[in-house]
C-alpha cells in the first residue's frame, strides 16, 4: 500500500509540474515567442534548462518553507497527493483557459487550507508570506516608475528589436574552426535586443524555478517519500514536460491575445519581476510573478507620463495624466509583445518636462480589455478554489 501511495503521489506531483510549466513558460517566454524571436519549441528547451537551473540552486529554502515550516501537520502520503491534487487541479483548468496563473499563491492556498482545517498553520510564517506579497507589488511599482520616468527613453533607443532578413548569425568553418559572426542582414543593434529578450525570458525561467518547482515537490520531500534534490530533478522535469506541451497555448495568450507591450517594457518588468521573485525565493518566500509583473507594467507606464511633468510641479499640485499607454508613446513604430511592427530610428530624448503628453495612447492601445479582464479574474479566483477546496476535504473528510 505505501509503494502505490508513493507512486500516486509522484505522478500527482507531475502533474502539478506539468501544469506549473504549462502556466510559467507562457509568462517568461510569451514575449519572445510573439515577437518571433524565439520558436515554441526554443522556447521549451531554454524554459526547461533554466528552470532547472533555479530550482537546484535557490528552490531548497521555498521547498523548505512549504514541505515542513508552513504547518505542522506532518504529511503523510495520503494528505501530500490531496494537496498535491489540489494545487494540480486548480492550475490545469488555468492552462485549459490558456491562462497563466499564480503558481505560489495556489500552492500556499492549498498547504494554508490544510493548516486551517487541522490547526496547525504556522501563523508567523503566513504572515510573512502575505505582508511580501503586499510588499514586492509595491516595491515593482516604485522600481519600475522610476525606470519608466528616468531611462525608459533611452532604452527605447538601445533595445529596440527588428527581424531582419535571413539568420541572426552565420557560422563560418572556412579557416578551420567555427566562427560565429552576424548574419547578412542583422545589425548590431538588432543582434544585441535579441539577446536581450532571450536572456530576460532565461532568466524569468530561472526564476520560475526558484520560487515555483516547490509547489511541485514540497509536499513529497516533507513527508519523507523523497530527498530534496532528487525531488527538485523530478520538478523540473515535470515542468519541462508541461513547457514542450500545454504551454504552447499560454505563450500564445501572453504573446499574442493579452497585449501589444512594447518589447522594451517587456523586458524592464521582466527583469524588475525577476530579480524580486528570485530574492524572495532565496528568503523561502513563494512569490507571485504574475501579481509582481502587472504592477511593474502599471508603474512603468506611471513613470512614463510623469515625464511631462518636472518634480517641482507635480509637488506643487500639477500632476500629469496618467495612463499606461504612455508605454508606448516613444514607440509608434517600435515591435512589440504581439505585433510585427518594425525598428524606429533613434532620436533625441526630450527632456523631463518638456515632452507633450498629447500623443500618449489610451490605455485601450495597450491592453486587450475582454482577455485582460478573464485574466485577472483567473488569477484571483485559481488560488482561492485550492484553498477552500483542501479545507473542506480536510476539515469534514477523514483523510489520514
Amino acid at each position: 500500500m505505501v509503494e502505490v501511495l508513493f507512486a500516486l503521489g509522484v505522478v500527482v506531483a507531475v502533474f502539478v509540474g506539468f501544469n506549473i510549466g504549462g502556466s510559467s513558460t507562457g509568462v517568461a517566454f510569451g514575449p519572445a515567442v510573439g515577437s518571433n524571436t524565439l520558436t515554441k519549441f526554443s522556447a521549451a528547451v531554454l524554459m526547461t534548462v533554466f528552470a532547472l537551473a533555479g530550482g537546484l540552486l535557490v528552490g531548497p529554502a521555498v521547498v523548505k518553507s512549504l514541505g515542513s515550516d508552513l504547518v505542522a501537520t506532518q504529511f503523510s502520503p495520503l494528505i501530500s497527493i490531496v494537496v498535491l491534487f489540489f494545487i494540480g487541479t486548480a492550475l490545469f483548468l488555468s492552462n485549459v483557459a490558456g491562462v497563466p496563473a499564480s503558481t505560489s499563491m495556489t500552492a500556499v492556498g492549498a498547504i494554508a487550507g490544510l493548516g486551517l482545517a487541522r490547526g496547525t498553520l504556522n501563523s508567523g510564517l503566513m504572515l510573512e508570506i502575505v505582508s511580501w506579497w503586499l510588499v514586492s507589488p509595491i516595491i515593482a511599482f516604485w522600481v519600475s516608475g522610476v525606470i519608466g520616468r528616468y531611462f525608459y527613453p533611452k532604452l527605447v533607443e538601445w533595445f529596440a528589436v527588428s527581424q531582419s532578413e535571413g539568420s541572426l548569425v552565420d557560422v563560418d568553418s572556412s579557416a578551420g574552426f567555427p566562427w560565429v559572426r552576424l548574419g547578412q542582414n542583422t545589425t548590431p543593434r538588432e543582434f544585441v535586443g535579441t539577446v536581450v529578450v532571450i536572456g530576460i525570458g532565461c532568466y524569468m525561467g530561472f526564476s520560475a524555478g526558484a520560487s515555483n518547482v516547490a509547489n511541485a515537490v514540497a509536499p513529497l520531500v516533507g513527508n519523507g517519500s523523497l530527498d530534496l534534490y532528487p525531488a527538485i530533478l523530478l520538478g523540473g522535469a515535470a515542468i519541462g514536460l508541461g513547457a514542450f506541451t500545454i504551454a504552447r497555448r499560454t505563450m500564445d495568450t501572453v504573446g499574442n491575445d493579452l497585449t501589444d507591450l512594447p518589447l522594451v517594457a517587456a523586458i524592464v518588468v521582466a527583469a524588475v519581476a525577476s530579480t524580486i521573485v528570485t530574492f524572495l525565493s532565496a528568503l523561502g518566500i513563494p512569490a507571485s510573478f504574475v501579481i509582481i509583473a502587472t504592477m511593474s507594467i502599471v508603474g512603468l507606464g506611471w513613470g512614463r507620463a510623469t515625464r511631462t511633468t518636472r518634480l517641482s510641479e507635480t509637488v506643487q499640485g500639477e500632476a500629469p495624466e496618467v495612463s499606461v499607454g504612455a508605454l508606448t508613446a516613444d514607440a509608434d513604430d517600435a515591435p512589440t509583445v504581439g505585433g510585427q511592427k518594425g525598428t524606429p530610428e533613434p532620436k533625441e530624448t526630450e527632456p523631463i518636462g518638456e515632452e507633450s503628453g498629447e500623443d500618449l495612447p489610451k490605455a485601450s492601445d495597450l491592453f486587450e480589455p475582454a482577455t485582460t479582464a478573464r485574466v485577472i479574474f483567473l488569477q484571483n479566483i485559481v488560488p482561492s478554489i485550492a484553498t477552500v477546496a483542501a479545507y473542506l476535504v480536510f476539515r469534514f473528510l477523514p483523510v489520514a
